[in-house]
């Protein structure tokens, strides 16, 4: 292979399989992981095949013997991070990452459900979710070593997935990898402008009570007040440095929804003061917000990137698994309790709108606003990675240009909820659509595709339909989450 001066040498690996071995090239230089190109070819028995790679001619010849200096590679033992995490960090993260704002919107949800039908719904939609998070991670770390790469974000695994599957998907490779990318900072910015808008409402809130009128300013001046401060926490570039606030964030929803349940069981009513089942015509509206609340797909490949020991992220136990178990319980604990206690009062939005106006119960508020804000860092870090890596190339001076966009974002999302204050249902029209396709269809698509010829799809092609029902499943819940945000947006 050639070498232009000034450049990175390429890695260039030969991969042999049984039928199709793959060209790996890896230009640390331009971005490392994130440069991969591949290219795929069968071996024919009366040729010998060749293909072109930048600008060089390599001859490849198919065979059943594996290269001895190639060997079996394990991908995990060749990650350097400077600040990896650990499990125990890892485990916040992921907690942190999935327990937002819609937590709180979950009494509404079992409203639209009914209080028993909600409950088993949102124990399946949690198992749906968190399975597509296996067979995501699952495909990646099968494609870390067909690349003999050690890592690789979610875009680049649906573009490795598409570029070593079936002959007819690789057109489509750019494609998915840009589709991912676009749903992601499209998805993730936009919840960062709904916690803005979140942070200072229950701020304004508990202001409003123990102040005079005259103190009563208007909304847009608490969220212009946020911003320095998002500004410093934002400049944070590892992820490890964020462990700190992360668990402070999880302390603070714990206690203010310990809080939060002190208050639901006092003098809770029956449970068939609620209708077991609510109405079919109201199920897309439980849906929308259940897919919504639980999905947090977002953050996984960059937490499963960045851990010391990646093979513990999935499995049996797993950091997912104990993650996602907390999440589901404490999502069915607040819909489950939160409207057997108050029923059709539910207000849209929080559940601690409910709450008596007493100093205890308007501390909740505050509570639930510092780690709101806190995990505000969290879901920025991805669409900047994301932004980051694509033109990081253009500067010279790196450092200056990547604090430079860190703040140019942040001051993006505070001015777009100043403008436009009422963005709930704008944004949960784009997160409804955008987690939809990111956390079940995509997941779905990316392991059909890895594993289509090998080890292929089963028995009876189980593994098809297996993939056509989370599919299916995906994509009625961009159906029913875009029904539920047009209405929200229609009564607003």
């Amino acid at each position: 292979m050639s070498k232009k001066n000034g450049s990175a040498a390429a890695k260039v690996a030969l991969l042999q399989g049984a039928e199709k071995p793959i060209i790996a090239q890896f230009d640390q230089k331009k971005g490392g992981v994130n440069t991969v190109i591949m290219t795929n070819f069968k071996c024919d028995q009366n040729q010998v095949p060749t293909q072109s790679a930048n600008g060089s001619t390599v001859p490849l010849v198919g065979t059943q013997k594996r290269d001895a200096e190639v060997g079996e590679y394990d991908p995990f033992q060749h990650r350097s991070l400077p600040h990896p995490t650990s499990d125990t960090d890892t485990l916040i993260h992921l907690l942190k990452g999935s327990l937002g704002s819609g937590i709180l919107a979950m009494p509404l949800a079992f409203h639209h459900a009914g209080l028993f039908f909600g409950l088993a719904c949102t124990f399946a939609i949690g198992c749906i979710c968190t399975y597509c998070v296996h067979i995501l991670v699952k495909s990646a770390h099968e494609l870390y070593r067909r690349q003999r790469v050690p890592s690789l974000g979610f875009a680049e695994v649906a573009e490795a997935a598409f570029l070593t599957g079936p002959k007819a998907f690789h057109p489509w490779a750019r494609f998915a990898k840009a589709m991912i990318n676009f749903f992601l900072v499209a998805d993730l910015l936009g919840c960062c402008c709904v916690y803005v808008v979140f942070v200072a409402k229950n701020v304004k809130q508990v202001v409003d009570v123990y102040t005079p009128e005259d103190y009563h300013y208007d909304l847009r001046i608490y969220m212009a007040t946020m911003l320095p401060i998002l500004i410093l926490i934002n400049l944070l570039r590892n992820l490890k440095y964020l462990s700190p606030m992360s668990m402070m964030a999880n302390v603070l929803v714990g206690v203010g929804l310990g809080i939060t349940f002190y208050y639901i069981f006092s003098d809770l009513p029956s449970l068939d003061s609620r209708p077991h089942f609510s109405s079919v015509t109201t199920l897309p509206a439980f849906f929308g917000t259940a897919i919504f609340a639980l999905e947090g797909i977002g953050v996984v490949m960059p937490l499963e990137n960045n851990m010391k020991t990646p093979q513990h992220f999935i499995g049996c136990p797993s950091v997912l698994n104990i993650g996602m178990f907390c999440v589901i319980m404490l999502y069915a604990s607040v819909g489950f309790f939160g409207y057997l206690k108050y029923g059709d009062a539910v207000e849209i939005g929080s559940i601690t709108l409910n709450l008596p106006d007493v100093p205890l119960a308007q501390s909740v508020k505050l509570m639930i606003a510092v780690a709101i804000f806190f995990t505000y860092a969290l879901q920025f870090y991805v669409p900047m990675e994301i932004i980051w890596k694509a033109v990081k190339n253009n500067f010279e001076r790196k450092t200056l240009a990547e604090y430079s966009i860190r703040i140019s974002l942040v001051t993006l999302t505070v001015i777009l909820a100043i403008l436009i204050p009422n963005l709930g249902g704008f944004i949960s029209l784009v997160g409804a659509v955008c987690l939809s396709m990111l956390g079940l269809i995509f997941p779905s698509v990316i392991e059909l595709v890895t594993f289509y010829e090998d080890p292929g799809l089963g028995r009876f092609n189980w593994r098809l339909w297996k993939n056509m029902f989370l599919i299916c499943f995906g994509l009625l819940g961009f159906v029913t989450g875009t029904y539920v945000s047009i209405q929200e947006i229609i009564q607003g």
